[in-house]
C-alpha cells in the first residue's frame, strides 16, 4: 500500500455553506422545540404518564446505537489487522463521537429541566443502569479523542493498536449498558430479556456502519475526491452481514418470547394485532430495513455500485428507527401486567393498550440532535485531516497494485 495522505476538506463551495445553514437552522429549531415543551409542560406532546419516552427517545436511542457502530470501521483496521479499512478509521471515529454528542443532547433537552442533569452527574444510584451509562457515554467520547489522537499523531502511532482495543472494548460494554436499560425493566413484557444486550451490539453495527458509508460517499463525492469499488464493495458486504446478524437476533428474541407463555400477549400484540407497530415491525424493520438491503448489497450485478449500496444504507437507516420505534414506544404500549395471574379492574388504564402520537416538538427536537452530529462531521473535516485524499483502488488495496506490476 502507498503511504495514506490526509487533507482537510476546503469547503469553500455554495454547496458546503448552504448545508452547514441548513444544519444550523434544524439545531436552532430543536432548540425551539425543547424551549416550547419546557414551558408549557411535557402535555403539549404525545407522551402521557404511560408512554414516558417518547420520539426524541427514538432518536437518542438510535444515534447513540449508531455511535459505537460507526467506530467499528476503526476497530476492524487496528484491532483486526485489516489494512484496507485503515484510512477510513479517522472518520469512524469523528462520527463516532458526532452521533454520541448528537443522541446525548436529546436526551438532555428532553428532560423538561436540563440542569436536573447536574444531579445525576454528582448523585449516582449504582443499582441503576442509567448511573452506569453516565460513565460509559463520557468515558466513550474520552476514550475515542484518544484513540484519534495516537492515529493522528505520528509520535503515538505506535500506541494505535493499544487504543483501539480499549476503545473496541468500551463501545462493546457501552452498547451492552444501553442494551441493558431494556433487558433490566423487568416489569415491561417487550423488554424482559437478556437477549436485548447481543441484539443492540448487533443493531450498533448495522446502524452505524449504514450512516458511515453515507457519510464517506457524501464526502468524497461531494468534494470529487477519488473513491474506488474496492472500498464500497467491502463496506457493502460487510453491512450485509450486519443486517443479516441483526434479523438473526431478531428472530431469536420473538421466537424466544414466544416459547415463554409469559410473553404469548406481548408478542401476539407486536407480530400480530398491534396495529401501526406491527406494520413498522414487519414492513419497516424486516422488510424494508432488512430484506431489501440483503438483496441490494448481495445480489450479483451490484459488484461495489456506490448506487446499490446508497440504498441500501438509506434503508437501513429508516429501518433501524422503525425497529427502535417498536421497542421503545410499542413496548410501553402494551399495558403492565401488575398482577400476573389475576384479573385487574380499575378506572386508571388497566389492561388497556396506550395511545400515542409523536408531536411536531418531539419530532424537531430529535431532527436537531441529528443536525448536530451532522454539522460536528462536517466542522470536523474541515478543520482536521480526517479523510484521505484518495481511496483509490491503486492507493489502498495492496492486491491491486500486486495485479499491476505483475501484468
Amino acid at each position: 500500500m502507498k503511504p495514506i495522505t490526509y487533507s482537510e476538506l476546503k469547503g469553500n463551495s455554495k454547496p458546503f455553506y448552504a448545508l452547514a445553514a441548513i444544519l444550523a437552522v434544524f439545531i436552532l429549531i430543536a432548540l425551539a422545540c425543547a424551549y416550547y415543551m419546557e414551558h408549557s409542560g411535557h402535555h403539549v406532546t404525545g407522551m402521557t404518564n404511560q408512554i414516558v419516552w417518547g420520539m426524541p427517545h427514538v432518536f437518542a436511542i438510535f444515534l447513540i446505537v449508531a455511535a459505537s457502530g460507526a467506530l467499528n470501521v476503526a476497530s476492524i483496521s487496528t484491532v483486526f489487522g485489516k489494512p484496507v479499512y485503515k484510512p477510513l478509521g479517522r472518520l469512524s471515529g469523528l462520527l463516532a463521537i458526532a452521533l454520541l454528542v448528537g443522541g446525548l443532547i436529546v436526551l438532555v433537552l428532553d428532560l423538561g429541566r436540563p440542569d436536573r442533569l447536574i444531579v445525576a452527574m454528582t448523585s449516582y444510584n449504582f443499582k441503576s443502569i442509567f448511573a452506569w451509562n453516565i460513565f460509559l457515554y463520557v468515558g466513550f467520547m474520552v476514550v475515542v479523542a484518544a484513540y484519534l489522537w495516537v492515529q493522528m499523531e505520528r509520535r503515538m502511532n505506535g500506541y494505535t493498536k493499544t487504543a483501539g482495543m480499549l476503545a473496541f472494548i468500551w463501545r462493546l460494554v457501552l452498547t451492552t449498558g444501553t442494551g441493558s436499560i431494556f433487558g433490566f425493566l423487568v416489569a415491561r413484557e417487550a423488554y424482559d430479556s437478556a437477549i436485548m444486550a447481543p441484539l443492540f451490539i448487533a443493531m450498533s453495527f448495522s446502524f452505524g456502519l449504514a450512516v458511515y458509508i453515507l457519510i464517506l460517499l457524501a464526502a468524497y463525492h461531494g468534494s470529487g475526491r477519488e473513491i474506488g469499488s474496492v472500498v464500497t464493495r467491502k463496506l457493502g458486504r460487510l453491512l450485509g452481514i450486519f443486517i443479516g446478524t441483526v434479523l438473526f437476533f431478531t428472530a431469536i428474541q420473538h421466537l424466544a418470547n414466544l416459547y415463554a407463555a409469559e410473553h404469548g400477549a406481548v408478542e401476539r400484540f407486536i407480530l400480530l394485532d398491534g396495529g401501526i407497530y406491527t406494520l413498522l415491525f414487519w414492513v419497516g424493520q424486516v422488510v424494508v430495513g432488512g430484506l431489501i438491503p440483503l438483496f441490494l448489497v448481495f445480489r450479483p450485478a451490484t459488484k461495489g455500485a456506490s448506487r446499490d449500496i446508497i440504498l441500501a444504507s438509506i434503508l437501513v437507516i429508516l429501518g433501524g428507527f422503525a425497529q427502535v420505534y417498536v421497542l421503545v414506544i410499542g413496548g410501553q404500549a402494551f399495558p403492565l401486567n401488575l398482577f400476573p395471574g389475576m384479573e385487574v379492574s380499575s378506572s386508571f388504564h388497566d389492561g388497556v393498550v396506550s395511545a400515542y402520537a409523536p408531536s411536531l416538538p418531539e419530532i424537531g427536537l430529535g431532527l436537531g440532535g441529528v443536525a448536530l452530529a451532522g454539522l460536528i462531521v462536517l466542522l470536523g473535516i474541515k478543520v482536521l485531516r480526517f479523510l484521505p485524499v484518495s481511496l483509490a483502488d491503486a492507493d489502498i488495496d495492496p492486491h491491486h497494485q500486486a495485479a499491476n506490476s505483475g501484468s
